[in-house]
């Protein structure tokens, strides 16, 4: 790979007939992903668990000139069960019959405590929503995944999912699994059509961001908008080949 995916230059139909799912596209990076991967020529699916917030980002993506018509999947991942997963995933094989991409972008931040006060129940939630929901909907959608001919799969890491860090807790160690879970699924299909890849987004102006630091100067921050570019280098045909990296988003 020659060109640093941060600087990737990409023309306005790179995403063109692709179909792409995306977690968590309500708000900050999804939303900011959703809108681009569609301006760029793809049908977006939006999953979140607000039917009215995900309303929202349909009206705007139908304003876009020439973009595909995008699909809504409802799903609290913090309640579902397998039964959930396989009716979205059947949903979507009747709608579409295949992905070529799929982003794991959902996440929740949990508590900023050290190992010694964390409560037992955030730390599940937190694992549970981070980890076992993104291993679960990937499940599901590995045959989808498949009936591609140029597959993707991103999985959302952190800085803090690399180098442990204080007070981070199941958040930092949710994003240490996520590195394993998607450097397996990676290894698993390194002989086929899906490619497995992380990114860190970085310091990103998001309301995850504003939770973890709620004293931080929010404008010296990027905006989702900016830090884009890999997302796009991942999902699209000039990533062919790579799999198994973790990238930096900024």
């Amino acid at each position: 790979m020659d060109t640093d995916p941060r600087a990737y230059s990409y023309p306005q139909d790179v995403l063109r007939d692709r179909i792409i799912l995306i977690t968590g596209a309500s708000d900050g990076i999804g939303h900011a992903l959703a809108l681009r991967a569609a301006s760029l020529g793809a049908q977006v699916i939006l999953h979140g668990r607000t039917v009215a917030k995900l309303e929202q980002v349909y009206d705007e993506i139908e304003a876009l000139d020439g973009a595909p018509r995008p699909s809504i999947a409802v799903l609290d991942l913090a309640s579902a069960n397998g039964d959930a997963y396989r009716a979205l995933a059947d949903g979507l094989a009747n709608e579409f019959g295949r992905l070529d991409g799929l982003v794991l972008n959902a996440s929740i931040i949990g508590d900023r405590y050290s190992i010694e006060q964390y409560d037992a129940a955030t730390w599940q939630k937190v694992m549970h929503v981070n980890v076992t929901s993104a291993f679960a909907l990937t499940q599901v959608c590995l045959p989808m995944l498949h009936e591609s001919d140029d597959a993707s799969v991103i999985f959302t890491s952190s800085s803090v999912g690399r180098t442990g860090r204080a007070f981070w807790g199941a958040y930092a160690v949710s994003k240490f699994a996520t590195e394993g879970l998607s450097q397996v699924l990676a290894d698993e299909h390194r002989h086929g059509n899906i490619r497995v890849n992380c990114i860190n987004p970085g310091a990103t102006r998001t309301k995850m961001r504003l939770e973890a630091f709620p004293g931080e100067d929010r404008d010296a921050l990027k905006r989702p908008e900016e830090i884009l570019a890999t997302y796009i280098f991942l999902l699209g045909p000039d990533s062919q080949g790579v799999t198994g990296q973790s990238f930096d988003a900024q």
